[in-house]
């Protein structure tokens, strides 16, 4: 009986171990996060971030990246300037109120990874990059970015033909392994 069962037992294996899905680390975003812009006529931050982070450094293809900013939490430091912001010159948060990205694939070359995928902003969908690092603690972390966005892109503002066309952003979000 023992014979028979040895080889059952390990026919077993092989076949759920076949199903085995190899997964990657989920991140939960946690306060203290900043997504900071600076422009030519408006610094400030957005307030409001969410979104979900599957990232494993050592298999960085499992990586998936779909994050939202809400728009309406903009603030420059000044009133009039984030309700212009949110006005239908500008990102009209009324018809358009989250800035959405998610990947399709991440790779990495030497300590920058580049998240490639669709961002969404005022309607509109563009392929875009975003390069970043991530420093890991053991099950906290935190993923930093520094990038441009031409507005003019996504219909946002009016277009000048020049640097002013561009915003800078740098985000820095801490997470904690679920």
């Amino acid at each position: 009986m023992k014979r028979i069962a040895y080889p059952i037992i390990a026919v077993l294996l092989v076949f759920v171990s076949a199903f085995t899905f190899i997964t990657s680390p989920q991140w939960k975003i946690n306060n203290g996060y900043s997504v900071k812009f600076e422009g030519r006529y408006a610094d400030g931050v957005f307030e409001k971030l969410k979104g979900t982070i599957i990232f494993d450094e050592q298999n960085v293809s499992t990586a998936k990246f779909d994050v939202t900013i809400d728009v309406a939490s903009i603030n420059t430091g000044n009133r009039l300037k984030n309700r212009h912001a949110k006005g239908e010159s500008w990102f009209n948060t009324d018809k358009y109120p989250v800035i959405h990205f998610v990947s399709s694939s991440v790779t990495k070359e030497g300590a920058v990874y580049e998240a490639k995928g669709e961002l969404e902003m005022h309607g509109i969908k563009k392929n875009f990059i975003i390069p970043f690092t991530f420093k890991n603690n053991g099950g906290n972390g935190v993923f930093t970015g520094n990038f441009k966005v031409n507005r003019s892109d996504f219909d946002i503002g009016v277009p000048r033909g020049d640097e002013s066309d561009f915003t800078k952003l740098q985000v820095v979000v801490p997470v904690t392994s679920k």
